[in-house]
C-alpha cells in the first residue's frame, strides 16, 4: 500500500513538473543572434528595447507574443550599420474561414511557402502559435550589423526617496542646529516581466510618459467603401496639377569617428558588466524544490576612477530637528551620542547620469545591469546635498481629522538637481532615527516641496475670518459720471499656540479665495496660483502665541456722487499719486477748488434747513398750547412764556429763510461751474493698485 502511494505520488509530481514545463511563458520577443543590449523604461507602461548582433543570413525571424505583435510592428526600427538594408517584414494574419482550423500560410510574403505538416506537428505548432507569432525581416545580402529597436508593454519604474535632515557635518558627528541642508537619495525600482533575463543591459529610466497607444497592425482591417455606379459622367473641368520646385540636396554627414578599443570586460560602449544574479533553489514544506529569484540591488564596480569631491564628509551627515520639541528630561537634554544615518555612496560614479531630452528627464545607469526574469532591481539614481529643513505645516486634511487644529511635521527641501523627481514615497531620517514617511508629488528642477510625515500635537491653531470694504480709488470719469474702485477685504487670522520649549517655524497653507490678491503678505510667502493656495510663514515663540493675518482683497466698482466723502478720498489719492495723468490732475484740481466751496455751503444749507424744520414744528406746538390756555385767567405767566418762545422761534425762522436764499444762490452758481468742469474730465483707465512687497 505504501509503495503504491509512493509510486502514485511520484507519478503525480512528474505530471505536475511536465505541465509546468509545458506552460512556461517564454520571452515576449525573441530573435536568434540579436542579444538584448539596451532597455529604456518610461512611466506609462511601455519600454524601449534595443537588440544588436552580427547576422550572416538573408533574413531574421522574431518570435513575438501574439498580443504584442501590434506594438512591435508599430514601433519597429532597424538600423543597418554594415551598409545593406532591410527589404520587408512579413507576419501571419489570422483568418477565420469558418472551419475552426487555420489553414492559411504562416506569413504573408512571396518568397516563403510553408512546407506540408503532419497532424501532430500541426497541432503542436498551432499551440505555439496561440502564444507567439513569427515576424521575418528579409535582408539585402548576408552579412549584417543590425540594431533593432521596438516598444513593448512593461511595468512602470517606480521611484523611492530617502531624506536625511540636517546632514551638514561629518558622519557620526553631532548635527548643527542651524543646518538647513539635507541629504537626498533617489532610487528607481525596476521589474522585469518580459519572459527573459536581462543580462548586461544598458538601463535608462525616463521621468516622463510619452504618448503610446495599442496598435493593431497585425490584424486585417477592410473598411467599408462607397459604391460608385458608372453612369458615364463627363468631367466638367480639367483638374490643376501640383508642382514642387527642385531643391538642392543636403550635404552628407561627416564620417563617424572610430571608437577607442574597449577595455577587457567592457561591452564596447564604456560600461563594465556586473555579475549575473543566479537563481537559488529553496525547499518547500513538502520537500519539493522550487526556483526562487530575489530582488537585487544593482551596484557599480569600483574599477573606474572616482571624481573627487570638495568635501567628502559633506556627503555623509547626521541631522537634528529644527522645530519645537516638548520638554525633556535631564538625560534627554544631554549632548546626543554619535549616530549613523543612511550614508551616501562612496563611489560617486555609480550615480545615474541625468539628462534632459525634449522636456523629459532621463536617468542613465552608468554600468550594465542584470535583472533576471520575474524579479526586481533597485538602482541608485542620485545622492546629493540639497537645501532642506524640518519645519511645521498647518494644512487641514479631511482624512486626518486632528489636522484641523494641529499642524504636520514636514520635510521641506528644494530639488537642486538637473532633472524631474517623479511622484513616489519618501522616508525621512533625522539624528539617526526614522521620523516617518510621506509622498513626493512630481517636482521639477528648482522647485521646492513640503512633505508631511507626522502630526505635531504640541502646536494648536485657531482660525477666524472677517470681511469689510476698504479704500477708494478713481476708476472712471466720463460724461460727468464718477466711478471708484474699492477693495472687498477678507481677513483670515490664524492664532498659533506653541506648547514646546523651542520656537516653531510654521507654514500655514492658506486656501486662496478666487479672484483675490494677497495684500502685504509676510516675507517669504509663496503664492502658488496653480494649486489655489499660499504658503505663509509665521514664527511662534516658545510657550507663546503668534497671530497671522492673511489679507486678501478683491476689487469691485461702484458709481458714486461727486460730493460723497468716498469721492473726495479717491480724488485726493489720485492727486497725490505721482503716476497720475497731469492734464486730468489739473482739471480735477480746478474742480476740487470749487467743490471746496460748494460742499461747505451745501452742508450749511442742510444744517439750517434741518433747524428750520425743527423750529417750525416747535412754533406749531407753541401756537396749539396758546390756544389751549386762551380762556384760562390763571395762566397769564405761562401765556407770557409761550409767547416769548414763539417770538424767538419766529425771529430765528426769518433769519434762516434769508440765509437759505443766499446759500441757494451760491450753491446754484457753484454747481453750474462744478458741473461744467467735471463734464470735461475724461479718465478711462484706473491706476493699478499699489501692491505691497512681501
Amino acid at each position: 500500500m505504501r509503495r503504491y502511494d509512493v509510486a502514485r505520488a511520484g507519478s503525480g509530481l512528474l505530471l505536475a513538473l511536465t505541465l509546468l514545463a509545458g506552460c512556461a511563458r517564454g520571452p515576449d520577443v525573441d530573435a536568434s543572434g540579436l542579444a538584448l543590449r539596451r532597455v529604456v523604461i518610461y512611466r506609462n507602461g511601455v519600454a524601449y528595447f534595443e537588440r544588436r548582433g552580427l547576422i550572416d543570413a538573408d533574413q531574421v525571424t522574431f518570435r513575438v507574443r501574439k498580443e504584442k505583435v501590434g506594438d512591435f510592428l508599430a514601433t519597429l526600427a532597424v538600423i543597418e550599420a554594415g551598409g545593406s538594408s532591410v527589404r520587408s517584414a512579413s507576419f501571419p494574419v489570422e483568418v477565420d474561414d469558418g472551419s475552426g482550423e487555420d489553414e492559411g500560410p504562416d506569413e504573408l510574403g512571396p518568397e516563403v511557402t510553408p512546407p506540408p505538416k503532419d497532424k501532430g506537428a500541426a497541432a503542436g505548432e498551432k499551440r505555439r502559435d496561440d502564444e507567439h507569432e513569427k515576424v521575418k525581416l528579409t535582408l539585402d545580402g548576408r552579412e549584417h550589423d543590425l540594431v533593432v529597436g521596438y516598444v513593448a508593454e512593461t511595468p512602470v519604474w517606480r521611484p523611492s526617496y530617502r531624506l536625511v535632515m540636517g546632514s551638514g557635518g561629518a558622519q557620526g558627528a553631532a548635527p548643527r542646529a542651524d543646518s538647513k541642508q539635507a541629504h537626498l537619495q533617489a532610487w528607481g525600482i525596476v521589474q522585469n516581466l518580459s519572459g527573459e533575463d536581462w543580462k548586461g543591459v544598458k538601463l535608462s529610466l525616463v521621468a516622463g510618459a510619452p504618448l503610446a497607444f495599442q496598435a493593431t497592425l497585425d490584424q486585417a482591417a477592410i473598411p467599408p467603401r462607397p459604391v460608385v455606379s458608372d453612369q458615364g459622367e463627363v468631367i466638367a473641368s480639367v483638374p490643376t496639377s501640383e508642382t514642387t520646385l527642385a531643391t538642392e540636396a543636403a550635404p552628407p554627414p561627416p564620417p563617424p569617428v572610430a571608437p577607442a578599443p574597449a577595455a577587457p570586460g567592457d561591452d564596447g560602449e564604456g560600461y563594465a558588466f556586473a555579475d549575473e544574479a543566479e537563481p537559488q533553489m529553496e525547499k518547500k514544506e513538502d520537500g519539493r524544490l522550487r526556483s526562487a529569484r530575489r530582488a537585487t540591488v544593482a551596484t557599480a564596480p569600483a574599477a573606474k576612477p572616482m571624481p573627487k569631491l570638495s568635501d567628502r564628509d559633506e556627503a555623509r551627515a547626521a541631522g537634528q530637528h529644527a522645530g519645537p520639541q516638548l520638554k525633556r528630561s535631564a538625560a534627554a537634554q544631554a549632548p546626543p551620542p554619535m549616530v549613523m544615518n543612511p550614508s551616501p555612496p562612496r563611489n560617486m560614479s555609480a550615480l545615474a547620469a541625468v539628462a534632459m531630452e525634449a522636456g523629459t528627464t532621463r536617468y542613465d545607469i552608468p554600468f550594465p545591469v542584470d535583472i533576471p526574469d520575474k524579479s526586481a532591481t533597485m538602482v541608485l539614481l542620485l545622492a546629493r546635498q540639497v537645501p532642506g529643513e524640518s519645519i511645521f505645516l498647518f494644512a487641514p486634511d479631511g482624512g486626518v481629522p486632528a489636522s484641523s487644529s494641529h499642524p504636520f511635521r514636514v520635510a521641506r527641501f528644494t530639488n537642486d538637481t538637473k532633472g524631474l523627481l517623479e511622484r513616489g514615497p519618501i522616508a525621512v531620517f533625522e539624528n539617526g532615527a526614522f521620523l516617518g514617511q510621506g509622498m513626493v508629488e512630481p517636482l521639477p528642477p528648482g522647485a521646492t516641496t513640503t512633505v508631511p510625515f507626522a502630526l505635531e500635537r504640541g502646536l494648536a491653531v485657531d482660525t477666524t475670518r472677517e470681511e469689510n470694504a476698504e479704500g477708494a480709488r478713481l476708476a472712471k470719469i466720463e460724461g460727468g459720471a464718477l466711478e471708484i474702485e474699492r477693495d472687498w477685504v477678507t481677513h483670515t487670522k490664524y492664532a498659533v499656540r506653541n506648547g514646546g520649549d523651542l520656537a516653531a517655524r510654521t507654514l500655514v497653507k492658506h486656501p486662496r479665495l478666487h479672484g483675490t490678491r494677497l495684500h502685504a503678505p509676510p516675507k517669504g510667502t509663496e503664492d502658488n496660483v496653480g494649486t489655489g493656495s499660499a504658503l505663509v510663514p509665521i514664527d511662534v515663540p516658545r510657550r507663546g502665541t503668534a497671530v497671522l493675518d492673511v489679507d486678501e482683497r478683491r476689487l469691485f466698482r461702484q458709481q458714486i456722487d461727486w460730493l460723497d466723502q468716498l469721492a473726495d478720498d479717491a480724488v485726493q489719492g489720485y492727486l497725490k499719486d505721482p503716476r497720475a495723468d497731469a492734464a486730468v490732475a489739473k482739471q480735477l484740481g480746478q474742480a476740487w477748488d470749487i467743490r471746496g466751496k460748494l460742499r461747505p455751503a451745501i452742508d450749511e444749507r442742510d444744517r439750517i434747513l434741518a433747524e428750520q424744520q425743527r423750529l417750525e414744528q416747535q412754533s406749531h406746538e407753541l401756537r396749539q398750547n396758546l390756544r389751549a390756555i386762551e380762556k384760562n385767567k390763571t395762566a397769564d405767566e405761562l401765556r407770557r412764556d409761550l409767547t416769548d418762545r414763539l417770538a424767538k422761534a419766529s425771529a430765528r425762522l426769518d433769519e434762516i429763510t434769508k440765509r437759505v436764499i443766499v446759500l441757494e444762490m451760491q450753491i446754484n452758481e457753484q454747481q453750474i461751474r462744478f458741473r461744467d468742469l467735471t463734464n470735461e474730465i475724461k479718465l478711462l483707465a484706473p491706476l493699478a493698485p499699489v501692491r505691497a512687497a512681501p
